[in-house]
């Protein structure tokens, strides 16, 4: 009996010190893993803080899209810069200088659903573009944005010695230098990419849009060799037929052809993405295509007058999802089938689809407050939304959003 009952003894001892191994064991791997979740949550608040990205995009795409989302009213942290301290600023996109009062169009910061984007960090994508070229191709809409990202780094270069532009009249580059850093920041006019009858800089307004679809050569050589080059391509195609020429502009003999929209489009597409493919260094150079930008010269499009446009409108629209029929996705769907022919060959375009979040931005154009290129008649005048600018952007405003975007992706690894 005596026997049993030590025996019964050691057993509890022994289950006793099992128990207790076992809570030590538990208790140490929840403290762990409490530490591990405390140390992963301040990893990625001290990204967002710092502007790193890496965190913030994950494998899969779709659990970070930076494109859908929604615009959050926010004047503490909004706009990113004075549009009257730039001195870079232009005339054409300063709206408050040219009479606009109501302000709230530059404090609306774009919230994506399921991530958030990166507080913009001039300081740091300074730094990442020591002794680098940015270049911007295209038209107006990504001069604007140039001028926007222009902006976006002046408030940060306190030196006035340290920023300047250099600029040739009548040439089709522009560059921002910031010698401290030894970093250009460039716009180049190339409205069409290919060569075309509107490459003036200044003289381009004219009745027909004639390309020289293989002919791309002219532009290429001064940006080809960029370390990030951002392109656009839309606005300037939006006509039926466009003209093509096979020959030069100077000589009379030159054969022309009527050539539709979207083939003349997908022609010029082809040059400059064969032309990329050969002559863009792919351990060096990143690429991004901004798709459209949308316009909001018909107000019927949002439930307003049919005789009016975007003159007067101070608020957003609000319609999840809203598109203008005025938007062309077959020109994006030949943007991405350009760039996806690209990717099967080793090189990477990253397209920025800006196009979704600018069109519910009906309030963000000059409208009427910019600098004019003519003077304007009495007709005009007692009808201001006959001259309203509704294709281009108040700054600040909607294209330092797609600079954000851009800064994103280019700190994205």
């Amino acid at each position: 009996m005596v026997a049993r009952n030590q025996h019964m003894i050691t057993l509890s001892v022994v289950q006793f010190f099992v128990s207790l191994v076992f809570a030590v064991v538990f208790l140490a791997a929840v403290y762990m893993a409490g530490g591990l979740v405390t140390t992963s949550f301040d990893v990625i608040n001290r990204a967002k803080e710092d502007g790193d990205v890496t965190l913030l995009f994950s494998g899969d795409d779709s659990e970070c899209n930076l494109f859908s989302g929604k615009w959050v009213f926010d004047n503490k942290s909004y706009p990113l810069y004075k549009d009257r301290e730039c001195e870079f600023m232009s005339d054409q996109l300063a709206c408050n200088k040219f009479g606009r009062q109501d302000l709230s169009y530059q404090q609306w910061r774009w919230q994506p659903h399921y991530c958030d984007l990166p507080r913009f960090n001039a300081t740091r994508l300074l730094e990442r573009l020591r002794n680098k070229r940015m270049v911007f191709v295209g038209d107006s809409l990504n001069r604007g944005q140039w001028v926007s990202m222009v902006c976006l780094l002046d408030s940060s270069i306190h030196n006035p010695k340290m920023k300047f532009l250099n600029y040739i009249n009548g040439s089709n580059l522009i560059s921002f230098k910031a010698p401290g850093y030894n970093a250009s920041i460039e716009f180049y006019w190339a409205p069409l990419l290919v060569e075309s009858n509107s490459d003036d800089p200044v003289n381009h307004r004219l009745p027909e849009r004639i390309i020289k679809s293989q002919s791309i050569e002219k532009h290429a050589r001064v940006w080809t060799d960029a370390d990030i080059l951002v392109f656009n391509s839309y606005l300037w195609w939006r006509q039926p037929h466009i003209k093509v020429l096979w020959g030069s502009f100077e000589d009379k003999n030159g054969i022309y052809k009527e050539v539709e929209m979207l083939r003349s489009y997908e022609l010029a597409l082809k040059t400059w993405s064969e032309w990329l493919e050969i002559h863009v260094n792919r351990t060096k150079t990143r690429l991004f295509f901004m798709s459209m930008s949308p316009t909001h010269e018909r107000a019927e499009e949002w439930g307003a007058s049919n005789d009016q446009n975007c003159y007067g409108e101070t608020d957003m629209i609000i319609k999840d999802g809203y598109t203008s029929p005025g938007t062309d996705p077959k020109m994006m769907r030949i943007v991405e089938n350009s760039i996806d022919e690209l990717k099967t060959r080793g090189l990477r375009v990253h397209i920025l689809n800006i196009t979704q979040l600018s069109e519910y931005r009906k309030e963000g154009h000059p409208s009427i407050y910019r600098k004019q290129w003519d003077s304007l008649s009495e007709e005009q005048l007692s009808n201001p939304s006959s001259y309203s600018d509704c294709i281009h952007w108040c700054l600040p405003g909607v294209p330092d959003v797609w600079n954000e975007l851009l800064y994103a992706y280019i700190f994205q690894q």
